[in-house]
């Protein structure tokens, strides 16, 4: 939510609301513990120079009885200390869990596809919009994504598109993600026109569903911009919207509205049993489902509600505790009229004191933000809010906390790797107003408008973390308003020009994103002030040509992040200096044609995406700096290899010794005589994914094969040209995905294939074997015995113009559900399953291209 400045003054009923849960908070702390500190409303309020003894004998007598006040209060509340005096607790780590089947909406849903589906209403002309109402937390938008998701939804429409509208209700912001979802990428427009009719031209003809999900405003004229763009698509068309006020459906002219009500008792408790009881075994199952059932039933059927409290409880294992939580006075609380729920108070309250900060710092992102949890983990660095005893990295301290978070329905909608770790997530609206709530006079997202200047001035020296929406019309930025207290600021998208001007005066910032600004052609040098900077985003700044050389000043920079400078020319030659950067991401920055010398010395460094070996002296990198860089991890690729002059050369990179990297692309440019180099570059055994481009040699590196990568899990092997044979990559024991592109010396497939492992291929999922022009033959001999294959499910053979056929093996005695041999006309012919004379041998795969 964009907040004016009439919105940030506080309103005394707020404050005695914060001064509730303050208290209730630090009730939790043993007393003496809280005798040492100062409790104060806000870190921006100073107390006034104390002019007597007899002043401050008042003012301990007042603080002795406010904390009196405060141990009275902890007794009545029930809350145990979660705050430790040597150190932070041990955290019980926990997964999130995915509920899969939503309890209790089965009619629901049926209904709300019904009026999607055209099923039992009839078409009649304008807009058919289905709207489904209901307070906070209640589902609404779970429900939409069951229906935006159900396949017969998908089959039925030609464009899906979800917008998450919010509030304030912007025309430009809305149309820009319609087309930006109807395009299948970014949008450049900023004229509503100019969307309008983008909009129209795309769905003109088109039976499109539209989802508006989270609808506050109640300004017709508004919809009305909106509305008459989507007049162009195809008769059964619908909108469907959610949103808590039945205003809103009066106003948007609803055709059918589907009010959502409470979960059944029932159906409450069987939610919050499945995730409250999660690991529990029978017997302590049956000792807490009484103490359950009314905990349960304090959730007065809100899902969020349940889910939220089930997820606290699975971490509680006695009945004392649970007895804690059914008795707590925090029920009681007069907070939850403004959809506060009693149960995120309680989750919150249990958690750390260390992960309440990372908490409520994600108020700073708009809401329904999808969450990167590396760059949020990032964020929390530069804060200082992951300080680490030495034991664990800060990245790892932050990943426990985020999974925490994750595990307690802090965040949702996960989207997850090929492991099952989340790697982005949302916040529920309700969990977003509560973060917002806890951080009132310190986090903001801000449209900053030059005509309240007055106002705004004294508002920003007030605030810590801001989102800020920048107008054309504010001019004189940085002499505008004083913001020389902030310390995350994040602009995407913004006019960042204004903020530029303003670097000079951000002396305390330690987060600093500009990332997506079309605008920005190089940094002011004034950025070397930025003494206490942790952080500085500038991924897809596309215009953006140099760095100053000031940047190389701020030696607290934990991450630069210039993904997609597709014009960045070169980076400031003193980067050695930068001893604390860990994160150093260049992917797409490819106009670089070397790195500084000076990057070899940064040790702490554990990103880098592309590692450039330089052909222009002594100032760039060359493959020998990569030797102290052993605490990489994650991704990186060497592009340059065809600069190395011999073995000798490349063994300096020491690859063995990067035990965390997991994912490794090594480019050679077609060089002759490289297998040389490339036996130096063998990588640790831990290695996950390798991608080699370019290999120029006749013969493969003896490393490729068998042990020396044992958890090698997918394998590319992209335009190696001069190799007239496949390694003998059936050794590897969990490869799952081999993909082979462009090796137009392979004309004959055999035996040496598969190696001399008595598995073949054991974990082998997918394999695709594409443009190999010269492939006449591939063959599986009749007499092998082996265990070949036996997980294939994905075989693509495309662009295999002179390939004869395939092996018998591969097609009947493999689990293959998918066959491609798009561009290879001869085993099209060989393979029709209606004429083909072996096309019966593929008759049992579901499903195959010709």
């Amino acid at each position: 939510m964009a907040y004016q400045m009439e919105d940030v003054v506080d309103e005394w009923s707020t404050a005695v609301l914060k001064l509730q849960i303050e208290r209730v908070e630090n009730a939790a702390m043993p007393k003496k513990q809280v005798s040492f500190c100062c409790i104060i409303p806000s870190p921006f309020i100073c107390f006034k120079q104390v002019a007597s003894r007899h002043d401050i004998a008042h003012k301990i007598k007042d603080i002795k009885e406010q904390l009196d006040d405060i141990e009275r209060e902890r007794t009545r509340f029930n809350f145990v200390s979660s705050w430790s005096e040597e150190r932070p607790r041990r955290l019980i780590t926990t997964s999130a869990i995915d509920i899969s089947e939503v309890y209790g909406r089965d009619m629901d849903k049926k209904a709300i596809l019904d009026h999607l589906l055209g099923n039992n209403c009839q078409e009649k002309s304008g807009l058919y919009i289905v709207s489904i109402v209901g307070t906070g937390g209640m589902g609404k938008t779970t429900l939409a994504q069951l229906a935006y998701n159900h396949r017969e939804v998908k089959a039925h429409f030609d464009e899906r598109i979800w917008v998450c509208v919010s509030d304030p209700f912007d025309p430009i912001r809305v149309c820009r993600a319609i087309v930006e979802a109807l395009q299948k990428e970014s949008c450049n427009l900023h004229d509503l026109e100019a969307l309008q009719q983008k909009i129209e031209t795309c769905i003109a003809g088109k039976k499109f569903l539209l989802v508006l999900d989270d609808v506050w405003t109640e300004n017709d004229q508004l919809w009305e911009q909106l509305k008459n763009t989507l007049t162009s698509g195809a008769v059964g068309s619908r909108i469907l919207v959610t949103t808590r006020k039945e205003s809103v459906v009066e106003m948007m002219r609803t055709t059918y509205m589907h009010s959502l009500g409470k979960l059944s008792e029932d159906k409450s408790r069987a939610l919050f049993y499945q995730i409250a009881f999660y690991g529990k075994n029978r017997e302590k199952m049956e000792d807490l489902k009484e103490i359950g059932e009314k905990i349960a039933d304090k959730c007065k059927g809100l899902p969020l509600a349940i889910k939220t409290l089930g997820n606290l409880m699975r971490s509680k294992h006695n009945k004392e505790e649970w007895e804690n939580v059914l008795c707590s006075e925090v029920w009681k609380l007069d907070v939850f009229g403004r959809d506060i729920s009693p149960a995120l108070l309680l989750s919150y309250h249990d958690l750390p004191p260390e992960i309440k900060c990372c908490f409520s710092f994600c108020a700073v992102f708009p809401k329904d933000s999808v969450i990167d949890r590396d760059e949020l983990i990032k964020l929390w660095m530069a804060q200082s809010y992951l300080n680490s005893d030495g034991s664990k990295e800060m990245e790892m301290v932050g990943r426990t906390y985020f999974e925490y978070l994750a595990a307690r329905s802090f965040f949702q909608d996960f989207q997850k790797d090929d492991d099952g770790n989340i790697i982005r997530c949302k916040m529920h609206d309700i969990v977003h107003d509560f973060a917002l709530f806890l951080t009132q006079n310190e986090c903001f997202i801000v449209e900053v408008d030059n005509q309240k200047k007055g106002s705004m001035d004294l508002f920003f020296q007030k605030i810590r973390h801001a989102n800020l929406v920048v107008r054309e019309s504010t001019p004189n930025f940085a002499s505008t308003y004083n913001m020389k207290n902030l310390h995350t600021l994040l602009a995407k998208e913004a006019f960042h020009s204004r903020v530029l001007e303003a670097l000079g005066h951000l002396t305390c910032l330690r987060a600093l994103d500009l990332s997506r600004n079309q605008l920005i052609e190089e940094l002011p040098k004034e950025v070397g002030k930025l003494i206490h900077l942790r952080y500085l985003n500038l991924s897809y700044c596309d215009s953006l040509r140099e760095l100053p050389e000031t940047i190389c000043d701020l030696y607290n920079l934990q991450t630069l992040n210039i993904q997609q400078c597709f014009r960045l020319q070169k980076l400031p030659q003193a980067m050695g200096k930068l001893i604390n950067l860990r994160h150093l991401e260049n992917y797409g920055a490819d106009s670089l044609k070397g790195l500084p010398k000076g990057i070899g010395r940064l040790s702490s460094l554990q990103t880098l995406d592309v590692f450039i070996v330089s052909s222009h002296g002594n100032d760039e990198c060359q493959i020998g700096d990569l030797r102290n860089l052993n605490n990489l991890r994650g991704r990186l690729s060497i592009q340059g290899l065809d600069e190395v002059k011999d073995a000798g050369e490349a063994e300096k990179a020491e690859l063995k010794n990067k035990v965390h990297l997991q994912y490794l692309t090594l480019e050679f440019g077609e060089k002759e005589g490289t297998k040389g180099v490339a036996e130096a570059l063998q990588p640790h055994p831990n290695l996950k994914s390798l991608c080699i481009f370019h290999y120029g040699d006749r013969e493969w590196p003896n490393w490729m094969m068998g042990s020396s990568l044992a958890q090698l899990k997918i394998l590319y092997l992209y335009s190696c040209i001069r190799c007239p044979c496949l390694p003998p990559l059936g050794q590897l024991p969990v490869l799952e995905k081999l993909d082979i592109w462009g090796m137009d010396g392979v004309k004959y497939i055999g035996s040496e294939f598969l190696g001399s492992s008595s598995t073949v291929f054991p974990k082998l999922k997918e394999l695709a074997i594409s443009c190999l022009d010269e492939l006449k033959q591939w063959e599986i001999k009749e007499n092998e015995e082996r265990s070949i294959m036996s997980c294939l499910n994905d075989l693509m053979m495309r662009g295999c113009p002179k390939l004869e056929g395939l092996p018998d093996h591969v097609l009947q005695r493999t689990p293959l559900q998918k066959l491609d041999i798009t561009g290879s006309p001869v085993l099209k012919r060989r393979y029709r399953k209606d004429m083909g004379e072996d096309g019966h041998k593929i008759s049992h795969i579901p499903e195959v291209k010709y």
